[in-house]
């Protein structure tokens, strides 16, 4: 197959395909980007706020649900994927496409705690499959599964650190083995390859931002020691815990947003301003920190975390992650950038233990909840890896053993959910 003129013919389309799906989402994150702006820094600015002021989240969650109720009730496709669900799911198709925009421009820069990618990989995979279809060949079925999931790729690998996390995730989150993988992973690793070139030029063309998820700034570096590990599994274990329990409040969202859909979905987006107001009222720190899908928070806790008091930490477990398992079960949006930021915090308050470190619970932290909500592990440990940077080759046995026990814990948390317990949440063929 490998050698087949049609699969040649595949790996070029996934070349020429990957310039346009990158430009699409590159510009999706960067409008999303300055619309997050404008309504957490500009407009507060312009009322003459410094920061937020802790009510700012109310408004703007309510705004965020009846923007959000009428999409997912009459647009076709519902405005995508259900994040609860992960990144699964059957590719989104060119007719569901628009609404999954829609929602995610609307309604992701008013506060939604949720991130961008399960968007972007909407984006990627509907407009592989217009392709396909323009170009008359949406009869061939395997052909047309590849393409969307190269496009899917593609987008992701823009936000989650270049092609190679891309391509684990495919690969893990798929279950494919042998050949099979290797007919998936080439048209997959090109198409992510040349997106990723795009995102890495292209910013500085036009002088958007795209808000990746990075960490530019990261405490000194120190090597894990007994004390981290006796301190980091346990740790581990509890963000496991936090992660898979909050994923369970967003599963009874699910079925209580069944009916009376649009309704309930305004009162679970009001119940979302009210956790990161509260969060802001407890804190007196900004409501921003709580909401949106946490990027920049963990930016800012990654560069200096000793400015986050440990009560503070705490806050932003409890009230964000409140919000999170609200809105996982009844908006729109990815579910890995929040639950990052969810376990990195839950670290950070545990670090100042005796013998526990800030950099080796930074990376635990990341790993551990990553691989809580995907339920896959190695790409987790890549994911950690990455934004780790430098500092990852001292990092790597206690990042891999975090993964490890979260995902372990995770499972046994959800036993008493089987579908959950046995599928990835991450699968992107669907």
């Amino acid at each position: 197959m490998l050698l087949s003129p049609g699969y040649r013919r595949l790996l070029l389309l996934c070349v020429l395909l990957g310039v346009p799906i990158a430009l699409a989402c590159f510009f999706f994150v960067g409008l999303q980007h300055q619309l997050q702006h404008w309504v957490w820094t500009s407009l507060p600015a312009a009322a003459g706020y410094d920061t937020p002021p802790w009510w700012w989240p109310l408004p703007a969650l309510v705004l965020a649900g009846l923007i959000l109720a009428p999409i997912v009730t009459r647009m076709p496709g519902a405005g995508g994927h259900l994040p609860v669900n992960g990144l699964g799911g059957p590719p989104v198709g060119p007719k569901a496409l628009p609404g999954a925009v829609l929602a995610a421009l609307a309604t992701l820069p008013l506060g939604v705690v949720l991130g961008p990618e399960a968007p972007l990989m909407a984006v990627g995979s509907g407009l592989a499959l217009l392709a396909v279809r323009r170009a008359g060949a949406g009869g061939d079925q395997r052909a047309g599964a590849i393409l969307a999931t190269a496009g899917s790729t593609a987008a992701i690998s823009t936000i989650l650190g270049g092609p190679v996390a891309a391509a684990v995730l495919l690969i893990e989150g798929a279950g494919l083995a042998g050949a099979q993988m290797v007919v998936l992973l080439l048209p997959c690793l090109l198409a992510s390859a040349t997106g990723s070139l795009v995102f890495t030029g292209f910013g500085q063309w036009t002088g958007l931002k795209i808000g990746a998820l990075a960490l530019p700034d990261l405490p000194p570096a120190a090597n894990p020691d007994a004390g981290d590990f006796l301190w980091g599994i346990p740790t581990a274990a509890l963000i496991a815990v936090l992660i898979t329990l909050a994923r369970e409040l967003g599963h009874r969202t699910v079925s209580w947003t069944r009916r009376h859909t649009a309704v309930r979905t305004v009162a679970c987006a009001t119940a979302v301003g009210v956790c990161v107001a509260a969060y802001a009222l407890i804190t007196g720190r900004s409501p921003a920190e709580a909401a949106l899908s946490g990027q920049a928070a963990l930016a800012q806790l990654a560069a200096d975390p000793h400015a986050w008091p440990v009560g503070a930490l705490i806050a932003l477990v409890a009230c964000k992650g409140l919000a999170w398992g609200i809105a996982l079960g009844s908006l729109r949006g990815g579910p890995i950038f929040p639950s990052v930021l969810l376990g990195t915090a839950t670290a950070m308050a545990c670090s100042g233990l005796p013998g526990f470190g800030v950099t080796p619970a930074l990376a635990l932290g990341i790993s551990a909840a990553a691989a809580a909500v995907t339920g896959l592990p190695l790409s987790s440990a890549v994911l950690a890896v990455l934004l780790t940077g430098g500092d990852a080759s001292d990092q790597m046995p206690l990042i891999v053993t975090a993964s490890v026990v979260s995902f372990v814990v995770s499972q046994v948390v959800r036993r008493t959910e089987p579908e959950a317990a046995h599928a990835p949440t991450t699968g992107t063929t669907g």
